[in-house]
Order: C-alpha cells, then structure tokens, then sequence
C-alpha cells in the first residue's frame, strides 16, 4: 500500500509539474507573455492584446503541442524497444526509422539539383519534406516488418535495424560530398530537428499518429511485462510472441517515423526518459512504466524547448543540441546513483 501510496504521490506531482510546464512553455520566448494572458487565451477568452493572442494561438500553442507529442512518443518507443530486446541501450530509432527519413529527405534536399525545375519548390517546401521523410521511414518499416515475419530471433532484428540504418548513412553521407552548402545548411537544419514550423493541420496529423501509436502501446502492457522475464517465459504464459512483437515494432515504427517526419530527428529522449521513470518509480511494472513514461517524456521536451528560446532575444538553438546537452548529464547522474545505492 505504501508504494501505491508513493506512486499516486508521484503521479499528482508529475500531473501538476506537466501543467505548469506547459503554461511556461507558451509564456517564454523573444516576447514573454504573462501566465494569466496565456490561460486566458486557452480558456478561449481573448487576450489582452490582440499580438499575444495571435503569437498563443497560431505560434506557441501548437508548438507546446508538437512538444508533448514529440516527447511522448520518442519516450513510449524507447520504452517499447528496451523491453522487447531487453537491452537498456535500445532506442526508437534502432530500427533504422531514423536513418530512412533522413535518406528520403536527403533524397529530397541533397538531390534537388538532379530533379526536373517545376518539381523543385513543391519538394522544398515543408510538405514536400515531410512527405519525404515519411516514404523514408515508411520503407524501412516495410523491409523491417517483412524481415521480422522470417526472422524469429529479435536480437537479428536488432542487428538487421542497425545495417539498415548504416546502409542509409553511407548513401547520405555520398549525397553530402556532391552537395552545394546551400543543400547541406538546408538538411543540416533539418536534422537538428525543429518543433516550431508546424501548422494545425501538421499538429492534428502528428497527433493522430502519435495517438494510434499509443493505443498499440497501451494494448501492448501485458505482453511487455510477461517479456521482462524472457521470450520463453512469456511464450509459457500464453502470449502468443509473435504478434505481440509484431505490433509493438509497428507501434514503435509509427511513433518513431511519424515524429522524425514532422520535427526531424530529435536524440536522447526516447534513450533516456524509460530510464528516469524506471529510476524515479522504482518499478519495472509496464502498467507504472506506461504513464511515468508519457509524463516525464512530455515534461522533459517541454523544458528542452523552453532552453532552446534565450529570453528576450530572437535567438532559438536547436532542439537536439539542447536534449543531448540536458540530457546526458541527468541520465550519468542517476545510473551513478543507481549503482551506489545498489552498491
């Protein structure tokens, strides 16, 4: 009961921290909004000048959004790889999902010399890219979801995910020798990943993808649990392996490809973040797991996209530079901690 008693203590505080969180989000940036002007205004009253409203609603706000999407997503397919190859070094884009959007936009960006002038600014543009990206990760579910059906050993898989990705990164990296620096700054930028350019059609496409995908997680808790001990022992508990593997790479492959497609390729979270909940709930229990790891996924981006804006300024860093630079250091931190109390 005491743990029960910690965990609902910790989930109230998670709950209230992710609120405030995002209020903060939409409060900081190169003009900084009063907290009551931005509740107003997500109320649906107007603010008090008609600037800010228009900055809440058409700028902050979706990029909050696209915030918690991102870090909810990343955050739930690392969780879902690190169980089912039972290797805490697994991350979202270990399936080479990563690697195959950047291919199909370095297709796109790099190889835009080699394509006919007309077709040129529709591929450019941000829908043009998008689409790249996902054709990119797409494929590479394909072959991924097609070699898993064969292949029976996951650590295979595995492997096969990382020769893919290795695949991808050699054609990008000839695509890169043979660009202008035009081409390279434009996929350079692509590839710091970006949540701010995304309009409400682009959010609610995210969201859907992203929403799917954590249904197929949350349908997925049971067979992850039964593999913590092994694909033999859940195999004896009644779980029928290969569909469950067979839907949780789909649901890691939906939310990994959907979220590198719309805000590019954003490091450290999906690695990181099932390590903190694991470490913060003292539980390997998938029913815990599944919503410490959506909050601290969402509360961790949002703070991530808040250091990207230097207040006052025009100035945004990018958002996978600020995730590693925050990042990293936390997770030494806690696996040292975790090593002394263990010790």
């Amino acid at each position: 009961m005491r743990s029960s008693h910690k965990h609902s203590i910790l989930f109230i505080a998670l709950g209230i921290g992710l609120f405030g969180l995002f209020v903060s989000n939409i409060c900081y940036g190169s003009i900084a909004i009063p907290a009551k002007e931005v509740l107003k205004s997500l109320l649906g009253q107007p603010a008090s000048k008609d600037t800010w409203e228009y900055i809440i609603l058409n700028y902050r706000l979706p990029k909050a959004i696209t915030a918690v999407l991102v870090g909810m997503g990343l955050s739930m397919s690392g969780l879902l790889m690190q169980t089912l190859f039972r290797n805490p070094m697994a991350g979202p884009y270990v399936l080479g999902l990563s690697s195959g959007a950047s291919l199909g936009v370095a297709f796109v960006i790099l190889g835009a010399g080699f394509m006919p002038s007309f077709l040129i600014p529709l591929l450019l543009s941000n829908y043009g890219i998008v689409l790249a990206s996902t054709i990119g990760s797409s494929s590479v579910l394909l072959l991924v979801l097609l070699v898993s059906q064969r292949l029976r050993d996951t650590m295979a898989i595995l492997i096969i995910g990382l020769m893919f990705g290795s695949l991808t990164s050699a054609i990008v990296g000839t695509l890169t020798y043979f660009s202008s620096a035009e081409q390279l700054q434009k996929f350079t930028f692509w590839s710091l990943g970006n949540l701010g350019n995304l309009s409400w059609e682009s959010v609610s496409i995210l969201s859907l993808c992203v929403g799917i995908g954590l249904i197929l997680s949350a349908f997925s808790i049971k067979p992850l649990n039964a593999l913590l001990l092994g694909e033999n022992y859940a195999k004896s508990m009644g779980l029928n392996y290969s569909k469950a593997r067979m839907i949780i790479i789909f649901a890691t492959s939906l939310l990994a490809g959907s979220i590198t497609a719309f805000a590019g390729p954003i490091a450290f979270v999906g690695l990181a973040v099932p390590h903190i909940a694991k470490l913060t709930f003292q539980t390997s229990n998938h029913r815990i797991l599944f919503w410490s790891t959506l909050l601290f996924g969402a509360g961790i981006m949002l703070v991530c996209d808040i250091f990207t804006q230097v207040p006052g300024t025009e100035v945004s860093l990018p958002i996978n530079a600020v995730t590693s630079i925050l990042g990293a250091p936390v997770v030494i931190w806690l696996l040292v901690r975790k090593q002394k109390m263990m010790g």
